[in-house]
């Protein structure tokens, strides 16, 4: 029930996010994290942190909106949420590593949302290749966007945490709340996300990149739904590509087995998962 306090927000289901709190428990010493601003709202945190970048920001900044009026995802769609009902940020990296391996950043974060969303919510979220969080059912709860920015990475991350059922932006789309989550607190939901973040981050960047050593790509893979699907894939050529999820290969592109057994790998492209069959 959504009860109006009168003062600066009106739904006790949805607090604002608590900067000091966050600022003490984010930007400790010697860690990734150097600057951390929560916006009341903007129109894209990728579009500011992108701003930072060219302005010469060092790694680390974050941006939070409580609100934000021109969240994009992939392929230019729009992301959008009533204020306070979820988290959408930004994050500035400078890998130094090679750019072949840059493929890999949007798929970390994929990694480090799904294991905090696991963790503090306590429910089932998995990824859609490439970077989709889905809750049972293939319903689209998250989503990544990774963008270059003056020779830095900028990775959004919108995530759906108490939107109602009219509140959703998609048929396919749902939230935590709606999931089932045990807990849908945005403040411990933000602190394990971007420490799982700067851990795997730190670990990718520790072995120059490499999916392999680091650990990354068996963690996608373990996290990936697509993996093990049958999948129509919407190509940019304008090919619709058709198949089995057979695997993620070493620069992050997904393994797709056609109908002649030949196993194509796809870099880019709109993902449908086949309909699970309830009965099988």
């Amino acid at each position: 029930m959504n009860i109006s306090t009168g003062g600066a927000f009106s739904d006790l289901d949805r607090p604002p996010l608590r900067p000091v709190a966050l600022r003490k428990a984010l930007l400790v010493p010697g860690g990734l994290w150097t600057e951390l601003r929560i916006v009341q709202e903007t129109g894209s945190t990728n579009a500011d942190v992108a701003a930072a970048a060219r302005d010469g920001a060092p790694e680390g900044l974050i941006i939070v909106a409580e609100s934000q009026s021109a969240g994009r995802g992939r392929l230019d769609r729009q992301w959008q949420s009533p204020p306070r009902a979820g988290l959408a940020l930004s994050v500035l990296l400078r890998p130094a590593v090679s750019p072949r391996r840059l493929g890999w950043l949007p798929l970390l974060a994929g990694v480090a949302l799904a294991e905090s969303v696991r963790r503090v919510a306590r429910i089932d979220a998995y990824l859609k290749w490439p970077n989709d969080l889905l809750l049972p059912g293939d319903r689209k709860t998250a989503g990544i966007l990774a963008e270059a920015a003056d020779g830095a990475v900028v990775v959004g991350i919108g995530l759906n945490v108490t939107l109602h059922e009219n509140e959703l932006p998609r048929p396919d789309a749902t939230s935590l709340v709606l999931g089932g989550a045990v807990s849908t607190d945005r403040d411990p939901l933000l602190r394990a996300l971007l420490r799982a973040l700067a851990d795997w981050y730190s670990r990718f960047a520790e072995h120059g990149g490499d999916p392999e050593a680091s650990g990354l790509r068996e963690a996608y893979i373990f996290h990936c739904g697509t993996i093990g699907r049958r999948v129509s894939v919407d190509l940019p050529s304008g090919e619709v590509l058709e198949g089995l999820a057979s695997g993620v290969d070493g620069d992050g592109r997904l393994q797709v087995t056609d109908r002649f057994q030949t196993v194509r790998p796809v870099a880019a492209g709109d993902v449908v998962h086949a309909r699970l069959d309830p009965t099988v």
